[in-house]
């Protein structure tokens, strides 16, 4: 029988101790002395939002098919367990095994989000990992990050010693043989760093020298040895039905955010929303099979005992085979009381239909994103979305019997006027007028739209990089010309307005633009008592400002700067297949309003198609 790492005492005296535990179902348990390597896989946030990650539960289940490895998750304690075991001195464990994380092979940490980088730093602490991988020797884990923050890795490059850029479906097993030789060898920890850089999409921190002109911009990234590569290219899964899958996923003890069975109907996207970093680094799109998808359905279900499904993708209706696969569902599994969720869904009869039919007389709310409210800002973020299409997709879903709308848009987009932010006010108008053109008697109780506002943050690989960004007394100022006028509306009392904090979107922008610069900012912020900054009630700004000050850091360098369009940026050295080119007419279009169509349309030569497979294999044949 396991002994936990935590006595009962501990345990009754921390909210939710089933976080830590483990123990659940479907997690793999196995004999410490009968594998090659141990893989701590981490999600740095609290249990129930890691638990809730697709990622972690296809790289878990896909390390444990191998007899030779035993991958074991952990996640950040909640703060009260911090603080006792820092008070106790109690080292940082694994769920399954309950040993501590310092004595494995590999933490290998996903990071999804820039305001949880604080929260890394209390991984490493917690686990008695010194922070700076430049002070670990061969007594230590080897660190080694993924996830969409990894392709601007450098404002997190000296705690990392390793970052894996892409989809680890495709060359973890190679790095795991590569470190099975290199400690059989016996020879230094620097020796396999050295090896590892020659694996594609390995990005090896320590190997590179990063110079800086006057003006404090990035002048040259060069490689310091002739194993690590000039440029570190991401790693794509081409063929995803075939790719691995978990039809075992572990089910948590207490609720997750996505309590659910979540089935990944495709990668990548086909739209081209300039703001959007998604839609850049995960090209080309690419669709499971039908087939495979119906079998998985089938054993997640069975395996897992969750009443609900979710198809996860960046834009569902996208998918070819979604009306098929939607009816399969409902057929196979609609009479056994399996709800289906459609996230990332557009506004058009197809959509609607769909979402009829899953959600049948119970009526949940429907989430449109048109992300600006005039026409000529959908234009410059190349939304691809009129104003016509979005009421006559409202009125359908009012007519359908829906009568909550979730709106979601931008505020602080490049060429944003007072006439862009005033239309989404006007656009909330409009919506509310289609519901109340339709009969008093054919209505579905009272009409009820909520706007919710986010700020603008320019992410790298996005042809928006270029941006300049908001202070936070703009995006307030903002927030308020979209507020005053939403009260202004004959509609008002049907609105409800939502806004996002200011002083968390200008620090996203740092982290996420940040170089290296920034690394001993996150350090201070940390030891200053910042963690859970995703958290609301979490967050200190006042502590991260002084972090910054007595680092000698400008914030507004990183955000409110103008950028030269031959600007070398710090992640410059990450080749994503979309070529810069691309970027860079993007960028141009964007001020010009001229709008680019789509993959299906037309191929615009972003230079995906070096991957192959998915959209850009069906226009080459």
């Amino acid at each position: 029988m396991r002994k936990l790492a935590l006595s009962d005492e501990i345990l009754l005296s921390i909210d939710k101790p089933a976080r830590y535990i483990g123990g659940e179902v479907n997690a793999v348990m196995k004999d410490p002395g009968e594998v090659d390597i141990r893989f701590a896989m981490c999600f740095p946030d609290v249990y129930e939002i890691g638990m809730s990650h697709l990622g972690i539960q296809i790289l878990y289940d896909m390390f444990n098919q191998r007899d030779d490895i035993w991958c074991e998750r952990v996640y950040s304690p909640w703060t009260d367990l911090d603080k006792v075991m820092r008070e106790q001195k109690i080292p940082l464990f694994a769920l399954e095994s309950q040993d501590p994380v310092k004595d494995f092979d590999f933490l290998g940490i996903t990071i999804q989000y820039e305001m949880c980088y604080t929260n890394i730093l209390q991984i490493l602490d917690l686990a008695q990992i010194p922070l700076e991988a430049s002070r670990r020797t061969k007594e230590h884990p080897l660190v080694i990050g993924g996830g969409p923050c990894a392709y601007n890795p450098e404002p997190l490059a000296e705690f990392f010693d390793l970052f894996y850029i892409g989809e680890g479906e495709t060359r973890y097993f190679e790095l795991m043989d590569l470190y099975k030789e290199w400690k059989a060898s016996g020879a230094p920890r620097e020796a396999f760093l050295r090896r590892a850089a020659s694996v594609p999409g390995i990005y090896v921190p320590s190997l590179y020298a990063v110079s800086y002109q006057e003006d404090g911009t990035v002048a040259a990234m060069e490689p310091v040895c002739e194993e690590a590569p000039e440029k570190v290219q991401k790693q794509v899964v081409t063929d995803m039905t075939t790719a691995s899958y978990p039809e075992k996923p572990v089910v948590p003890f207490i609720k997750a955010t996505q309590d659910r069975v979540v089935l990944e109907i495709q990668r990548g996207c086909i739209r081209g929303c300039r703001f959007c970093q998604a839609g850049t680094i995960y090209r080309p799109t690419r669709e499971r099979d039908l087939e495979m998808l119906k079998k998985s359905a089938y054993a997640m279900l069975k395996n897992t005992g969750h009443e609900e499904i979710s198809l996860s993708s960046l834009s569902s209706s996208d998918y070819s085979q979604l009306g098929g696969l939607v009816n399969f569902l409902i057929d196979e599994f609609g009479s056994r009381g399996i709800n289906i969720s459609l996230p990332s869904l557009r506004i058009d009869a197809f959509s609607l239909d769909v979402m009829s039919k899953v959600q049948d007389v119970r009526k949940s709310s429907l989430t449109f994103a048109p992300e600006a409210g005039s026409q000529r800002l959908r234009d410059v973020i190349n939304k691809g979305l009129t104003e016509e299409m979005i009421l006559e997709g409202a009125g359908q879903a009012f007519q359908g019997g829906w009568n909550r709308v979730k709106l979601y848009f931008m505020l602080g987009l490049p060429t944003e006027t007072e006439e862009d932010m005033k239309g989404i006010a006007h656009l909330a108008e409009k919506i509310a007028e289609e519901y109340y053109e339709i009969p008093k008697d054919q209505r579905n109780g009272k009409c009820q739209i909520v706007v919710s506002t986010s700020f603008f943050v320019p992410k790298p690989f996005t042809p928006f990089q270029w941006a300049q960004m908001c202070t936070k007394e703009e995006f307030l100022h903002r927030a308020y010309v979209v507020n005053h006028e939403i009260k202004d509306q004959l509609n008002r009392k049907s609105i409800k307005y939502n806004w996002h904090e200011a002083d968390v979107t200008v620090l996203e922008g740092v982290l996420a633009r940040g170089d290296r610069k920034v690394a001993q900012v996150i350090r201070r912020a940390y030891e200053k008592g910042c963690l859970f900054d995703s958290w609301s009630e979490c967050f200190h700004n006042e502590l991260w400002e002084d972090a910054f000050r007595e680092c000698g850091v400008d914030m507004d360098f990183y955000t409110v700067r103008p950028r030269a369009v031959d600007e070398v940026f710090p992640w410059d050295f990450i080749d994503i297949g979309v070529s810069r080119c691309f970027l860079e007419r993007e960028w141009e279009k964007a001020q010009k309003g001229v709008v680019t169509e789509n993959c299906r349309q037309s191929c615009s030569g972003c230079g995906a198609a070096v991957f192959g497979g998915g959209v850009c294999f069906e226009r080459k044949n």
